[in-house]
C-alpha cells in the first residue's frame, strides 16, 4: 500500500507524463498509447487504499479513446485524398512525407519555446503528406493540377487527422486525471 502523500506525487507525474504524451501526438508519436500504458501501469502498480487509485475500468475507456484517435487519424488522411481519386503510391508516399515532415518541422521548430517544435511538427507533417501525395501522382504521370489537388487533400486531411488525435489525448489526459485525483 502507498501512502497518501507517494500516491499523489505519483499521480502528479502520471499527469505531467500524460500530458507530454498527448502533445506528442504532433510529432507523429503514438502519445495516446503512451497514455494508455502509463495509465495502465499506474493503475496496476500503484494503490494506495481501496479509495484512491485508477480503476481498469478507466484504463478500457482510454483504449477506446485511442482507438478512435487512431482511427481518426487515418481516415482523414486517406479519405481526403482517396476522394481525389489518389493512387496507392501518393497514399504511401504520403504518409513517408508526413513522418519525415513531422521530423524536419519538430527540428526546425526547437528554437522557439514551448510550442515551436509541436507546431512545426503539425505543419511539417502536413507538408510532407502534401509532397507525398503530389510526388505519387507527379511519378504516376497525373496533370500538375491533378498530383497538387491530391497533394492538398493530403495536407487537409493529415492536418486535421494530427489535430483530432490530439484532441483524443488530451480527453484520455482528463479522463485518467479524474479518476487519480477524485
Amino acid at each position: 500500500m502507498v501512502p497518501v502523500w507517494a500516491y499523489y506525487l505519483l499521480a502528479t507525474l502520471l499527469l505531467l507524463a500524460n500530458v507530454a504524451s498527448a502533445v506528442s501526438n504532433l510529432l507523429t508519436f503514438p502519445g495516446n498509447w503512451f497514455i494508455v500504458a502509463g495509465t495502465c501501469l499506474f493503475a496496476v502498480l500503484v494503490r494506495s487504499g481501496a479509495e484512491r487509485h485508477v480503476s481498469l475500468a478507466s484504463v478500457a475507456v482510454l483504449i477506446v479513446v485511442a482507438l478512435l484517435g487512431e482511427g481518426l487519424e487515418m481516415l482523414t488522411g486517406l479519405v481526403g485524398a482517396a476522394r481525389q481519386g489518389a493512387s496507392r503510391r501518393s497514399l504511401v508516399l504520403s504518409i513517408a512525407g508526413s513522418i519525415v515532415g513531422s521530423i524536419a518541422g519538430a527540428i526546425v521548430g526547437l528554437p522557439i519555446p514551448l510550442v515551436g517544435s509541436a507546431i512545426a511538427a503539425l505543419l511539417g507533417g502536413a507538408g510532407g503528406a502534401f509532397a507525398g501525395a503530389a510526388l505519387g501522382e507527379d511519378w504516376k504521370g497525373r496533370a500538375l493540377d491533378k498530383s497538387l489537388a491530391v497533394g492538398a487533400s493530403a495536407f487537409w486531411g493529415r492536418l486535421l487527422g494530427t489535430v483530432g488525435k490530439t484532441i483524443c489525448g488530451f480527453i484520455m489526459v482528463v479522463i485518467a486525471a479524474l479518476d487519480a485525483f477524485l
